[in-house]
Parts: C-alpha cells; structure tokens; sequence
C-alpha cells in the first residue's frame, strides 16, 4: 500500500470512528440521534447557501462601488503658427483647450475642448516646459518661432474644470429660493458669499498686476508678460459694468500692457494684435498710444500701426490732408527746398 492510499485509509478510519462516537452538548453527554443528525445537516447547508449569497452580494457591491478605469491618455501634437485652438483657465488654474476650429488655424483631430495642456515647447529652443498655468502656455505659444509642441491629456470631453465649482449649501438654497419665489435666507447669504468672494478676486488681480507692472519697469519683460496674461485669465465671466461695458477697466489697460511687452520684445505682430484687442475693448487714451515710448517698436511699422489706431480714432485732419496743406503753402517751391 503506498503512502497516499494509508493516509486516505486511516483518515477513512478516523471518520467511522468519530460517528460511533457520542456528541458532547453542554452540561450532559448524549449519543447522536440519526433524526437530529439529518435535520443538522440541513441547518448547516442552509446557512451556508445563506453565507454565499451574503458573499456574492457584497462582491456585487463592491464591483459595482469599484472606480473607473484611472488610466490616463495622453497625445502629443507639432503644429504650425496660427494655430486653431483657443484656451482657457481652470478653476484648478490649469489650462484647458475651450475651441477647436480649423477656421481659425492649424488643430488637430485628435484635439476635444476639455482637454487639459501638461507640456508645451519653450519660446525658443528645443526645451519643454511643464504647463503651470494659462500665462506661461499663452507666453509660450506667442512667442514661439516655428512649429508649437504640446502635450495635451484627453478628458473626454469633461469640461467641468472650466465651469463654476461645485454648488455649496449657500448656492444650493439660493436656487430653492429663486424656484419657490422667495427672497430668503439662501438668497442673502449668496449675495454676501458672492460679494466676499468678488472682492477677494478683485484684490488676488490687482496685486498681480501691480505685481507684473513693477517687473516691466525693471526690465523683466518676460516674467511680466507672462503675469499679465495670467491676469487677463481672471476676467470676470459674463461681466457687466455699470456703464454696461462687457470688459473690465485692468482688461483694457491689460492688453495695452501686453502690446508694450511685445513691443520691447520687438515682436511687432503680437504686439499689434494686443493693441487692437486693447483699443477694441475701449481703451481710449489714443494720444498715449501715439506717443508712449514703449510702443516705439510698434510705431516702427507705420502703416500697420496706423492701420489699427485710425480704427479707433479717425484723425480729424488725416496725414493726406496735412500734406496737401503743405503742398498749398509751398508756393511751388521744390521739394529740396522744404
């Protein structure tokens, strides 16, 4: 007999031995009643299916409680200036791709709005940066010579990050209010919440901008650039003025700081371009313009740079009209003698 067929023997053994042998209960000492040995068996059975329903039930649970897949996506894209894509801050101060449009530039396919920057090509060189927030990409992409390398993370179309944040208990009882047309207390606490909170952002942008201003004057012209364009991120959504202007007075006088940014960086079209946003939102200090030193550069390239004020401020005697005055008072003298 081999030594598995003795083990199996003698367990065999064990097991008649132990059923001939009496039940201990507590207190008394009895032998094992077929009957009840039969009904126990049913009892153990039946709770052992009730355990494994138990079981299969809180493994259910669990998978249906399980997260979803955490796997991240990511893509990479070599595009040309222009590019067709438009950004925006988070409320993560992440920078998130809000348009798409091949109307506009060059885009990608593979590019959805919602989808957040990681990494974008430095303004020059071959280096990489990480994307920190909307001012740098933006700087990054403007300044950029050739083609702009970014690295973007698929969101699938979540654009939560550029929405308001999830609604607190005060937002949620102003909504209860505004539905039962009542002004109570949810209601007046988010007017005092949104106050507060209105107030708090106005002094985070104002010290920002103080913050890049005093860059420019020490000749950080890059670092201020960069802060400026973060301060443009933090526009009020659907602002209204009270004297109805759409834009805020540090978004017009933001822009033009940009233009003079670019413009000591000698980046003539970048500059223009934020001149012209600048005098398109309202910024009406045309004799400043005409005159600011800082804008030197711009003023350089006279026809485009009179192309986008005379936009805004149609000179009352235009340049073909004083030379034409000129020419009158001239008395046919020559040109040479002027």
């Amino acid at each position: 007999m081999q030594a598995g067929q003795l083990a199996q023997s003698g367990s065999s053994r064990a097991t008649a031995a132990a059923a001939s042998r009496p039940h201990l209960r507590t207190g008394f000492l009895a032998f094992a009643n077929p009957t009840a040995t039969a009904a126990h068996r049913q009892q153990q059975q039946l709770k052992a299916r009730q355990q494994l329903r138990l079981v299969c039930s809180a493994a259910a649970d669990t998978k249906a409680a399980a997260p979803a897949s955490t796997t991240e996506e990511f893509y990479e894209l070599y595009l040309d200036k222009p590019l067709g894509l438009k950004f925006g801050r988070g409320n993560d101060n992440g920078v998130y791709v809000t348009r798409s449009d091949p109307r506009l530039g060059n885009t990608s396919d593979q590019v959805t709005p919602g989808d957040k920057v990681v990494k974008v090509s430095a303004s020059f060189g071959g280096d990489v940066w990480d994307a920190l927030n909307y001012g740098q990409v933006v700087y990054a992409i403007k300044t950029r010579s050739g083609q702009v390398y970014l690295k973007l993370k698929k969101m699938g179309g979540d654009m939560t990050a550029l929405e308001a944040e999830e609604l607190s208990e005060e937002e949620r009882l102003f909504k209860a209010d505004r539905v039962g047309g009542n002004y109570g207390i949810g209601t007046k606490e988010m007017q005092e919440r949104n106050y507060a909170a209105r107030r708090e952002a106005e002094r985070t942008r104002r010290a920002l901008f103080d913050e890049a201003l005093a860059k420019f004057k020490k000749g950080k012209i890059e670092e201020a650039l960069i802060d400026f364009e973060n301060v443009l991120s933090m526009e009020p959504k659907n602002y209204l003025g009270d004297n109805f202007a759409r834009v805020t007075e540090v978004y017009r006088v933001t822009q033009y700081n940009i233009a003079c940014c670019f413009a000591a960086l000698k980046q003539v079209d970048n500059g223009l371009e934020a001149l012209n946003a600048s005098l398109a939102a309202g910024f009406e200090d045309f004799d400043k313009v005409r005159k600011d030193p800082n804008l030197n550069n711009l003023r350089a390239d006279k026809a485009r740079f009179n192309a986008v004020i005379d936009k805004y401020d149609e000179p009352i005697i235009n340049e073909a009209a004083i030379n034409a005055i000129k020419n009158i008072f001239s008395f046919g003298r020559k040109k040479e003698e002027m």
